[in-house]
């Protein structure tokens, strides 16, 4: 037919044969896949975030350490082991000097003093002796000068930090997974990393793993990171009737990865949360007493779009633009949050309009 692709219609199926058209052409035997089958081979959220780390190293490979010292990556463990015990005698700054005066050399010990290194030292021109002025030649007790005034500095005033990024507390997923606790290892394919379970997740206690397994999303290191946030979604997409009653424990992780402001945990959280909204009956209408904990931060961030003008923004599929998060992730609240969620939305959010149709 003329709306299918160039190959022959009349042949065989095959997947590589489909036809060109988004839905088919109705008359040819190689109709187009589904949508969930076009889908169901791209990378999940959490193979993504390794991606997009992977492709940074490129141009700052340093990142992660300098965010570790300034505290906005959780540090790791002292040892092997776990943390030394609080009364062991960790190096103070007294004896790292001590330390390194011990290795200096005789000649760099002499260097570094101030006495002259030789006896044929001028004591006039050496550092150690001071040299006295006639009186009349110096500047002290002068009431007026003839320099010119040093330039006061001018103080911009401080900024509110509003958007500025917070430092990430240890997880529980952290702790657990340290202590072996999860039962839930990387397996490495050829491709993207995927999550072996060791028990079936559908028999899983959610009241006890899923709110360990939400504290994790704020994580920014892996494995961490990667297994808490596909855990994650694996256990919203298996968990059916068992994630309503579990709803109640999930908002305190959910708030206090959002209060980070950081735009990367900020967009994981915004996927989370659709995908909790729509992984079963009443979540969203569960979810509406808690939107003053959830939705300061979306109030924050719902302009954090970029201006391209003409450009083409060839990240798209990463899906890390906050603007457009917050504005899909509000739009799922309001079609599933029943008949009191856009009220409550408005009430936090002035700016947002009403995606449903009377």
């Amino acid at each position: 037919s003329s709306s299918c692709s160039v190959f022959d219609c009349c042949e065989p199926f095959s997947p590589l044969l489909a036809c060109a058209t988004p839905r088919g052409c109705g008359r040819c035997r190689n109709p187009a896949p589904p949508l969930a089958a076009m889908h169901h081979g791209r990378v999940s959220d959490a193979a993504m975030l390794m991606h997009i780390d992977e492709f940074a190293k490129r141009y700052n490979p340093e990142k992660k350490k300098a965010e570790k010292a300034m505290g906005r990556i959780p540090r790791g463990q002292e040892s092997p082991f776990g943390d030394f015990p609080p009364d062991y005698a960790r190096p103070s700054q007294k004896l790292r000097s001590l330390g390194a005066s011990m290795v200096n050399t005789p000649r760099r010990a002499m260097e570094s003093t101030s006495m002259p290194l030789s006896a044929r030292g001028n004591p006039a021109t050496s550092s150690t002796y001071t040299s006295f002025q006639a009186k009349g030649l110096g500047s002290g007790g002068r009431t007026s000068s003839l320099h010119t005034p040093r330039e006061k500095e001018v103080v911009p005033p401080p900024k509110a930090g509003a958007f500025s990024r917070r430092n990430i507390a240890p997880s529980e997923f952290r702790r657990n997974y340290d202590r072996g606790d999860l039962p839930i290892q990387v397996t490495h394919s050829g491709t993207a990393n995927r999550i072996h379970w060791k028990v079936e997740v559908d028999k899983l206690d959610y009241h006890h793993y899923l709110p360990i397994f939400f504290d994790g999303i704020r994580e920014k290191e892996d494995p961490y990171r990667f297994l808490a946030v596909e855990g994650v979604h694996n256990m919203l997409e298996k968990g059916g009737s068992k994630i309503l009653p579990v709803v109640p424990q999930l908002i305190i992780p959910l708030k206090t990865a959002l209060t980070t402001r950081d735009p990367e945990v900020i967009a994981t959280v915004l996927k989370v949360l659709q995908k909790l909204v729509l992984s079963g009956e009443m979540i969203g209408e569960a979810l509406v007493p808690y939107y003053r904990q959830i939705l300061p931060m979306f109030n924050l961030f719902k302009n954090s779009t970029k201006n391209l003008g003409d450009s083409i923004d060839y990240g798209q599929r990463k899906r890390i633009s906050l603007g457009e998060l917050i504005d899909e992730t509000l739009e799922v609240f309001e079609v599933h949050g029943g008949e009191d969620a856009f009220i409550n939305i408005k009430y936090m959010i002035p700016t947002y309009e009403s995606c449903v149709v009377v």
